[in-house]
């Protein structure tokens, strides 16, 4: 009876690690994607609703360009990543909220690093199958980063930034998130590349 008892504990025991390491893992196999940019200006001039230099009016590229010609081109925009927790209760496995601890990230146009940063706050991604909009903010001047380029090659640098979430693939976030589990923190192996026209892990 001892050895009975011994074996069903022993075959529980194993069976409950076995479905808190898999919940685990699938802590690490969130999802990412470009979901689009909520605010963007360039000089101060919104940008949002503009999709060609010809939807800027004179005065607007009058402002651009005096700002190009003394060397600063400053740009500030909201990019949204929405974030999706597998852990959704399905494929017998309990429901569990994700904790997404730290999101070092690089910010990627044309295959040219932008600007880095990271989450200032740890973020609660519910594992209800529902997306988490992740709100990066950056402020960067396009004219020293791509210096020698004129206003017309700026802006549309700007109008291609604007269009993340119409499937803009050359703008990417590459990312190694920490994710807070039972155990610890457990940090992705490497960058994802996070795009706008899928899901990526």
């Amino acid at each position: 009876m001892k050895k009975v008892l011994l074996s069903v504990f022993l075959a529980a025991f194993i069976f409950t690690g076995c479905s808190v390491y898999q919940s685990i893992v699938n802590l690490t196999r969130l999802k990412f994607k470009l979901d689009g940019v909520t605010s963007i200006s360039v000089a101060g001039i919104n940008v949002l609703g503009k999709n060609s230099i010809s939807d800027f009016n004179f005065g607007e590229i009058a402002s651009v360009t005096a700002s190009v010609i003394q060397g600063t081109l400053p740009v500030a925009l909201t990019l949204n990543v929405a974030a999706l927790n597998p852990n959704d209760g399905t494929g017998g496995y309990a429901q569990t909220d994700a904790t997404l601890k730290s999101f070092p990230y690089r910010f990627v146009v044309d295959g040219k690093d932008f600007i880095t940063g990271n989450i200032a706050n740890p973020i609660s991604i519910p594992g209800t199958g529902q997306t988490t909009n992740i709100g990066l903010n950056f402020s960067l001047d396009l004219a020293q980063l791509l210096a020698g380029q004129g206003y017309e090659s700026l802006l549309n640098t700007v109008l291609m930034i604007a269009g993340v979430g119409k499937g803009q693939t050359q703008i990417a976030l590459y990312a190694q998130p920490v994710v807070s589990t039972i155990i610890g923190d457990i940090q992705y192996p490497g960058e994802i590349k996070i795009i706008d026209t899928e899901f990526t892990r």
